[in-house]
């Protein structure tokens, strides 16, 4: 699925663009003309499963399945003056942007305390999320879902054995809100749980940075580009995933196999597009996943 990148380096954009969309052609293009390579974070639990793509009841839970991993995101309380908010789950892409700020943060700082003031704003804007307006409200709405919910990761093993981990991302922080609520004059800062951190050390998967600029704004391409990032380099052989495996993880809100993997295969592409490496076949069984370079191979270093 890399023809879109060898059809730009052959004729150029304009060239490219009467063969695929626009959208493609600017992702792809964006990525292969960036020499900053900038590295984002994520942890591999969410390679395998992910967050709702929409707003649940705030009292709801959310389960998803993925290859030997569940995901079980429970609805938690915050307290404001007065006592305690119930926060739903965390959904969309807003929220997915938050906790890839939030665990790139902590790796390049190597420390759990991460401030969700200027610092995120200031990377949300670079990653092309505006927080002003009606924006600004929904990221501080996703921060507090995020600080609020806890996650249990279930999995089981090629021997069949069943193991958990359950732990909230966030285990505390400290709120310094502007009487007027306006951007840049309000700094949160939250500190990961312990464990939460210790594992996203242990199984963190690179990112690139232009790559999510390029998808911040569709949550669906950011979880497909993440499971690529983080299958396709650790494969030593080619590996077929079925639709119906697909649909598992990813077939939220779809009745129809059929529906799901026209959606799907729309997705991969732009996936794609900003993962010039990935070696991806669409077969009518599913997907052939081929052994690939990772997406960025810039190791991390502290700070920015």
């Amino acid at each position: 699925m890399a023809e879109i990148h060898t059809l730009i380096g052959a004729t150029g954009q304009d060239a490219a663009r009467s063969a695929a969309s626009k959208k493609l052609v600017k992702a792809a293009s964006a990525i292969l003309s960036d020499e900053a390579n900038d590295i984002g974070i994520s942890y591999s639990g969410f390679a395998l499963t992910a967050l709702p793509h929409r707003r649940l009841p705030d009292a709801d839970p959310w389960e998803r399945r993925g290859h030997r991993v569940h995901l079980l995101v429970e609805p938690g309380r915050l307290p404001v003056r007065g006592g305690f908010k119930l926060y739903g789950v965390p959904y969309g892409s807003r929220a997915r942007m938050i906790l890839l700020y939030l665990q790139t943060r902590a790796i390049q700082t190597d420390c759990r305390e991460v401030e969700l003031g200027r610092s995120m704003n200031e990377w949300l804007e670079r990653m092309g999320v505006s927080v002003g307006g009606q924006t600004y409200k929904d990221i501080r709405d996703q921060s507090a879902r995020l600080s609020a919910c806890r996650l249990t990761f279930g999995w089981e093993d090629e021997h069949g054995r069943l193991g958990f981990e359950k732990d909230q991302i966030v285990s505390g922080g400290v709120q310094f809100l502007s009487s007027t609520e306006q951007p840049g004059l309000w700094s949160d800062t939250v500190k990961l749980s312990e464990l939460f951190f210790k594992e996203l050390k242990s199984h963190s998967v690179p990112l690139a940075e232009t790559a999510l600029r390029q998808i911040s704004s569709c949550s669906t391409a950011i979880d497909v580009y993440i499971w690529l990032a983080y299958r396709l380099h650790s494969l030593d052989k080619p590996r077929t995933i079925t639709w119906s495996a697909l649909a598992e993880q990813f077939g939220a809100g779809y009745s129809r196999l059929r529906d799901f993997r026209k959606r799907f295969i729309e997705t991969l592409q732009f996936a794609c597009a900003v993962y010039p490496d990935a070696c991806v076949q669409i077969r009518d069984e599913g997907l052939v996943l081929h052994p690939s370079r990772p997406p960025i191979r810039k190791v991390i270093g502290q700070g920015r």
